[in-house]
C-alpha cells in the first residue's frame, strides 16, 4: 500500500518534469497510454460481446478518466503537486462522507471544510484557475467511483475498467497525438519522463493495489490511501522543489486524518484508486 501511494505521487512529479517540452496534454496522453496497454493486456476485455446497456456506464468512466487525469495534471502545473493533489483527494472523502451517518463524520466533514477554505484562502499570488482545475479532478473522481462501481455490476471482472482505459486511450491520439506531441515535439528526456509516469502512476499502483487487497481488509485499505496528499506534498518539496507554509501543512493533515477516520468507520476501501 506505502509503494502504491509513493509510485503513484512519485510519477506525478517525474511527469511534471516533461511539462516545460510537451506540457500537461501530452504527459497525460503518454499517460493514458500506458495505462490502456497494462489493463488491456491484464484483462483482456471481450469488447465485442458488451452489450449497449454494458457500453453505456464504461463510455461514461472513459470520458471521466480522461477528464480527471488532464484536469489534474493541468492543476500540478499551477499550482504543485501537494495542493492539486490533496484538493483531488476531496472527491472520495465527499463520496465516503455522503453514506456516512456518524456523528464523528460531521465532525470530519466541518473539519475539511475548513481545511480547504485555509488551502484556497485568496492571497496575491493565488491561481485559482489552478485550484478550480484541482476541485474538477476531485469531482472527476466521485463520478469515477460511482461510475466504477456500476461498471463492476454490469461488467465482470476487471474487463469494463480495461475497456474503458482503451477508449479514453484512443480519445488522446488526436488530442495528445495530434495536437500536443506534434506541435511540442517531445524530447528523449521528455518523452521518457511521461512513459516513467505512466508506469509509475498507472501500472505500479495497479499491480501493487491488487497484491495489497488480497492481503488487507478494504476499509484498512482506505485508510492508507489517505496518505497520497502527504505524499504527493513531501515528493513535490524534494523532486519539484515545492514549498507549502505551515498553514497549509496543517490543513493537509487535517484533510489526511478526516480522511483516515471515516474510512475506517464506513469501508472507505470501496473508493477505489485514482487512474
Amino acid at each position: 500500500m506505502l509503494g502504491s501511494g509513493l509510485s503513484n505521487q512519485s510519477g506525478a512529479a517525474v511527469g511534471a518534469l516533461a511539462f516545460p517540452v510537451i506540457g500537461p496534454v501530452g504527459v497525460v496522453a503518454v499517460r493514458q497510454w500506458v495505462a490502456a496497454c497494462v489493463l488491456v493486456v491484464g484483462a483482456r476485455p471481450r469488447v465485442w460481446g458488451f452489450s449497449a446497456y454494458q457500453w453505456r456506464p464504461v463510455l461514461g468512466l472513459a470520458v471521466v478518466f480522461a477528464t480527471m487525469n488532464l484536469s489534474l495534471y493541468a492543476a500540478i502545473d499551477r499550482v504543485g503537486l501537494g495542493l492539486a493533489v490533496t484538493l483531488e483527494f476531496l472527491g472520495p472523502l465527499g463520496v465516503a462522507l455522503a453514506g456516512a451517518r456518524r456523528r464523528v463524520d460531521l465532525g470530519c466533514a466541518l473539519a475539511v471544510l475548513a481545511a480547504v477554505a485555509v488551502l484556497t484562502r485568496p492571497q496575491p499570488s493565488s491561481d485559482y484557475l489552478g485550484v478550480g482545475l484541482a476541485l474538477l479532478a476531485a469531482v472527476c473522481w466521485a463520478c469515477y467511483i460511482l461510475l466504477n462501481r456500476e461498471v463492476g455490476r454490469r461488467v465482470p471482472g476487471a474487463q469494463g475498467s480495461a475497456a474503458a482505459a482503451a477508449v479514453s486511450g484512443l480519445l488522446y491520439l488526436p488530442v495528445g497525438g495530434g495536437f500536443a506531441l506534434w506541435h511540442h515535439p517531445p524530447t528523449a528526456g521528455a518523452l521518457g519522463a511521461a512513459l516513467v509516469a505512466g508506469v509509475l502512476s498507472s501500472a505500479v499502483p495497479f499491480v501493487a493495489d491488487l497484491l495489497a487487497l488480497r492481503r488487507v481488509p478494504s476499509h484498512h485499505f482506505g485508510v492508507w490511501m489517505s496518505v497520497n496528499p502527504v505524499f504527493a506534498a513531501l515528493i513535490g518539496w524534494v523532486v519539484l522543489g515545492e514549498r507549502m507554509t505551515g498553514a497549509a501543512w496543517v490543513a493537509v493533515g487535517v484533510i489526511v486524518g478526516a480522511n483516515a477516520v471515516v474510512a475506517a468507520g464506513s469501508g472507505g476501501g470501496e473508493r477505489g484508486e485514482g487512474g
